[in-house]
């Protein structure tokens, strides 16, 4: 016998049981968390703009990565010749922040409360939201004293810079997240990739941005530098906090999300850059935003994001995480 642990025990294929992340185990007690990366769903979309949707992102994502529940000895990549999150990575789902409708404020709060437990727990966060206004409770969550870190540096992939300043006293929209990270003190700086066609942000926003110690790189910038060019654009030994936008990739095969972008990245240009950041700095918390399952009957924009999402852990404690 193989020693995957079919041998005993149910087989618990993904389509059975329960949708946590992974299907990982279920930890509702956020006091309790004993874990090397815990999984908190962000359910909140209010910030949004245009599409509506992305509350539903949590517990789509959850549902996708049941597809990649197989066995019970980790995940065996031929390419790399690596087994990636063997059974001793221990990963939990803390469930949902609470969303109170209509109130932003509180809604973050929440949110905030949960990125600080875990890392109070001394895991790593990982964040599915909801719109990308929830990267503003998660950066704050950074700034007491459950996070013993350095500095962290914000990797943002995303066709949209959300370097917005205040829009009719809008500051904690989805368009915002970018420029509330870059006001904090122990923000070092921010590597933007992917921006592209016509932003949200206007013109004096970038001009903004590159003042507060932004690098904004277009995907064909990107394709241009390769992915050793970019990782170099990342301050050395720097620790990273990354923020992935789905509608990062292209809509042809991301199309459940609220504000899609022609012209994105393909699976594998994202995946070596998370893979290359991996390998060279310390990853100190993640989330993905943006996933809006309604507008993609086929669940494919989903299972992209839940795939990223294990890779990126698989990278980070096949190259030693150090919490």
């Amino acid at each position: 016998m193989s020693g995957h642990g079919y041998e005993a025990g149910r087989l618990d294929l993904p389509f059975v049981g329960i949708s946590t992340f992974g299907k990982r185990p279920y930890e509702p007690d956020w006091t309790a968390i004993k874990a090397d990366v815990a999984v908190l769903g962000a359910p909140f979309d209010a910030g949004t703009q245009w599409r509506a949707g992305a509350r539903f992102g949590p517990r789509g994502v959850r549902e996708a990565s049941t597809l990649f529940s197989f066995g019970h000895a980790g995940a065996y990549d031929h390419e790399d010749d690596a087994t990636y999150l063997p059974e001793t990575v221990r990963i939990v789902d803390i469930g949902d922040a609470d969303i109170v409708h209509t109130d932003t404020e509180k809604s973050h709060a929440n949110i905030e409360s949960g990125v600080r437990a875990i890392l109070s727990a001394g895991a790593l966060p990982v964040v599915i939201g909801g719109d990308h206004s929830i990267n503003i409770p998660c950066i704050c969550a950074f700034s007491g004293p459950e996070y013993q870190g350095r500095d962290i540096h914000v990797l943002q992939i995303d066709a949209h810079l959300d370097f917005v300043d205040e829009r009719h006293g809008v500051r904690h929209g989805h368009g915002n997240p970018m420029r509330r990270a870059a006001e904090q003190s122990y923000v070092s700086g921010l590597t933007q990739v992917g921006i592209r066609n016509v932003s949200s942000t206007a013109r004096e926003g970038y001009a903004d941005a590159r003042k507060m110690g932004s690098q904004i790189i277009s995907v064909r910038q990107a394709r241009n530098m390769g992915i050793e060019g970019l990782l170099r654009t990342l301050p050395e030994d720097a620790d990273i906090y990354i923020t992935i936008d789905i509608d990062a990739f292209c809509p042809s095969i991301a199309p459940g999300t609220g504000t899609p972008s022609h012209g994105g990245f393909l699976y594998y240009e994202v995946l070596e850059l998370l893979q290359g950041v991996a390998n060279a700095h310390k990853i100190v918390g993640i989330d993905l935003v943006e996933v809006a399952p309604d507008y993609d009957p086929t669940g494919s924009t989903s299972i992209l994001a839940a795939q990223i999402l294990l890779n990126t852990l698989g990278f980070i404690f096949h190259a030693g995480y150090r919490g």
